[in-house]
């Protein structure tokens, strides 16, 4: 076999002169008559032309160059040289061409049922793409994306242990424990009836290390969790996983901080510059969310004390419920952009997030015109001074409780920055803290931890715990990028009483405590030093360098939005013996579930 001496993408001009030997899959073909025969060779680094010509080879080899076919796996030999016809700007290696003299065919390719072509990408379905990923993944753009990702976590290796973290694996077959979402169980042979859980996140374990002593660690790990896949979500996914010891919430913020100013000057010589520091409460306030795209502005105003003083019925209703509250947004500039269909469109997304409508008005050189402006003449100037109004300038309202409110135009800013080109072509990241520790679910008639069980009250919080858990802030904090939730973590409980608290809140019995938590609370008692962490969605981290909006094109092999896996067929059926030796009896429920989607290649 021709031993490979170069990748594709790697010959310049430099090389002319040099006899070279290059090994790939064939991208193009062209058959140009009389002996003279083209193919652009492709591996992972890119593109070259090799120039097959009767007169410098035997007619055997332009032969076997004419059998040829798309992605057929070769090896050539031959001179580099200086491309005939002048140089290909849009191929890195569009200076030379390789004149080959030997060819070697070491796999021949049936027709592809798709092909790794950019341009063809968008027209082919993604459950085709998913089906075949072999051969999707030999596009250049999946190329990259498995370089970048590569690159991603040498870098992340590199950083975290210039700074003392030991990269420690922990288990993935571990003890069922109430995270959040549902757990994927695995069923033990050994111990009849009795399941493992896979880990929705190291989070117990990395609080060991701590109380082991291990001081700082780090893991580039999976997790996993039974929940609907979405757009930047799946049910297996990656997280750089890292914890802390004798760390406030500003060591650890400041540590991490230095990370993501290194890893997007790394990765894209960018510089992110200083990451802010936002409230919770705040973050809601002026964005509608605790995950703010800060490349607009567009922020909330609360407007409730002056709607009271209106006629307008919506405003008064909204106003007399608990919670109540009017908000509104400015828009520059807007009265004369946005159609009536786009407004339209506006209405339906504000119905959508749970709201009666929106209320409208445009604000003009004479005063308040169409939608609600006959309501707001006992508050004309003041409104307009409060939102700093200008001659063109549109107001959208949204009049419900707060948590209504707060949706419906947070959701609202964000289609408008989009829709009126606002947003920034830039990184913008930023810190949010001061979470509240609990949530109620009405539902449940129950607290729920706002991140997770073992998350520290701020210290100044602590006694809260048991007079007032609902306005108990929390010690936790995230990190948002872009308006995406791409890390979170918090300073962790360390004290035995205050963890017990906790799980009595969530309402949790002393047995229950004891069953799931016991072995945690029994290391309490023998020294735990005060620790904190995060975990980063590596996923998400390599979207935003990316510039991809789907998850899955920066996994090598994702599932589907159903979870399936379309190349190998999982979730698949077991074994009838298999199941008996684990002490497992399938009952299907009345309406079954339906199988995967498999999709079986066309004879």
């Amino acid at each position: 076999m021709l031993k490979r001496t170069h990748m594709c993408g790697e010959l310049r001009s430099d090389h002319v002169g040099q006899t070279v030997t290059l090994a790939g899959w064939v991208n193009t073909y062209r058959d140009q008559g009389k002996g003279l025969i083209f193919i652009d060779l492709r591996d992972r680094d890119g593109l070259t032309q090799v120039v097959f010509n009767l007169r410098d080879v035997d007619e055997a080899a332009v032969n076997e160059a004419r059998s040829l076919r798309r992605e057929d796996v070769v090896a050539v030999q031959g001179l580099v040289r200086t491309r005939v016809g002048g140089a290909n700007p849009r191929l890195a290696t569009g200076t030379i061409e390789v004149a080959a003299d030997k060819l070697e065919v070491l796999g021949k390719a049936e027709t592809p049922p798709i092909l790794p072509d950019e341009h063809e990408a968008e027209k082919i379905a993604e459950e085709k793409r998913l089906q075949y990923r072999y051969i999707d993944l030999r596009r250049p753009r999946m190329q990259k994306m498995l370089r970048t990702r590569h690159e991603v976590m040498q870098v992340t290796r590199r950083f975290f242990a210039s700074h003392g973290f030991l990269e420690v694996e922990t288990p993935l077959l571990i003890k069922t424990t109430p995270e959040g979402a549902r757990d994927f169980i695995v069923p033990s042979r050994l111990y009849a009836g009795k399941w493992y859980a896979l880990p929705q996140s190291p989070q117990i374990f990395k609080q060991i290390l701590m109380l082991s002593g291990c001081d700082r660690y780090m893991q580039i790990c999976k997790c996993l969790r039974d929940e609907d896949p979405r757009a930047d979500r799946q049910a297996e996914f990656t997280q750089i996983d890292l914890e802390m010891s004798f760390v406030t919430r500003d060591d650890v913020l400041a540590i991490m901080s230095e990370f993501i100013t290194t890893l997007w000057s790394e990765i894209l010589g960018v510089d992110v510059g200083e990451i802010p520091v936002l409230g919770y409460a705040e973050a809601l306030d002026r964005y509608g969310t605790d995950k703010p795209d800060l490349r607009f502005g567009l922020e909330l105003a609360e407007i409730s004390p002056l709607a009271a003083r209106t006629e307008f019925k919506i405003f008064r209703d909204a106003l007399s419920k608990p919670q109540g509250v009017v908000k509104a947004i400015r828009v520059p500039a807007a009265a004369g952009t946005l159609t009536r269909k786009k407004i339209d469109g506006y209405e339906r997304l504000a119905r959508e997030a749970g709201a009666g409508g929106l209320a409208t008005v445009k604000y003009t050189a004479t005063g308040y015109e169409t939608g609600i402006a006959k309501f707001l003449e006992p508050i004309a100037d003041e409104l307009a001074a409060q939102l700093a109004l200008e001659a063109g300038d549109m107001v959208f309202f949204a009049a419900d409780t707060r948590a209504v409110a707060l949706r419906v135009l947070g959701e609202l800013r964000v289609a408008l920055g989009r829709d009126l080109g606002l947003i920034e072509d830039a990184f913008r990241c930023l810190w949010v803290v001061d979470f509240p520790m609990f949530s109620y679910n009405d539902e449940r008639g129950r607290w729920e931890s706002e991140h997770h069980p073992f998350v520290m009250p701020r210290e100044d919080q602590i006694q809260r715990l048991q007079s007032d858990p609902g306005g108990c802030i929390s010690s936790s904090y995230d990190f948002v990028i872009n308006g995406s939730e791409c890390g979170s973590g918090s300073i962790r409980i360390h004290r035995t009483h205050i963890q017990k608290k906790v799980f009595e809140i969530l309402g949790l019995t002393p047995q229950e405590t004891q069953l799931k938590f016991g072995f945690l609370l029994e290391a309490f008692k023998y020294g735990a030093p005060p620790h904190g962490g995060i975990a980063f969605g590596l996923d998400r981290l390599i979207m935003q360098l990316t510039g991809v909006t789907n998850i899955r094109d920066v996994i090598a092999f994702p599932k589907t939005q159903t979870g399936a896996d379309l190349m190998t067929g999982a979730p698949g059926p077991a074994d009838s013996e298999h199941l008996k030796e684990l002490s497992v009896r399938v009952h299907l429920p009345k309406r079954q579930i339906p199988e995967p989607e498999t999709r079986e290649p066309k004879p």
